[in-house]
């Protein structure tokens, strides 16, 4: 029993030198040498107006355009619309091009529409203009929709929403003569946006609900 202690003892004293000379041994780090003067250590997000101000860009970026409305023909329109002038009903570009999807007056007075201050004020009356383009282009256009949906022109398929987005870009003349001419013909707008980029930009999306309407006009409001 005794020896058993001893032995115990020796073992416990062994193992303090050892540590002790482990400790010894090691470098003593001289921390007066490190400084935090001249840091910026301030790592919150920012101030509360800036969090108030993206929340509000950001609740103004899903009321004109969101990723969960798919293919659907809301989600076609909205898309074409963030394109055009990010959703904004009262912007003007600096080639005169209206509202949220950017007409130019030529158009609308196509489509029946000739109060331009009215237009601009009126988010109903740019909704129905939209609607009412894309029906007439659609009839226009419908021999071309028959004959090329499917194809591919410049590497893209071509959809019928493809056609309808790039009329609304370039007019249905110029489409005509892009598909007609396998692409050679690619009109380009002020900006440099191509047909062949609306095509591919705007491809699958359904364009159903729109009906064929060689008289296409907005009613009134």
């Amino acid at each position: 029993m005794v020896k058993n202690i001893a032995s115990y003892l020796v073992l416990v004293l062994t193992i303090c030198v050892l540590l002790q000379l482990s400790f010894s041994n090691n470098e003593v780090i001289d921390l007066s040498k490190y400084s935090t003067d001249g840091l910026d250590l301030n790592y919150t997000v920012g101030h509360e107006t800036n969090i108030k101000d993206n929340f509000e860009t950001s609740k103004a970026h899903y009321k004109t355009f969101s990723p969960f409305l798919g293919k659907s023909f809301v989600g076609f329109k909205e898309a074409i619309a963030f394109k055009e002038s990010g959703g904004n009903y009262a912007t003007i570009n600096t080639y005169g091009y209206l509202g949220k999807y950017q007409f130019g007056k030529s158009t609308l007075q196509l489509i029946g529409v000739r109060n331009i201050q009215n237009f601009l004020n009126n988010p109903k009356l740019q909704e129905k203009a939209f609607i009412a383009n894309a029906q007439r282009n659609k009839w226009i256009l419908r021999r071309d929709i028959n004959r090329f949906v499917g194809k591919r022109v410049n590497g893209v398929l071509v959809t019928e929403s493809g056609i309808l987005a790039a009329a609304h870009l370039a007019g249905p003349g110029s489409v005509k003569k892009y598909l007609r001419s396998y692409g050679l013909d690619n009109f380009s707008d002020g900006y440099g946006t191509t047909i062949s980029n609306y095509m591919k930009r705007f491809s699958g999306y359904d364009t159903s609900f729109l009906k064929p309407n060689k008289k296409a006009k907005v009613s009134a409001l």
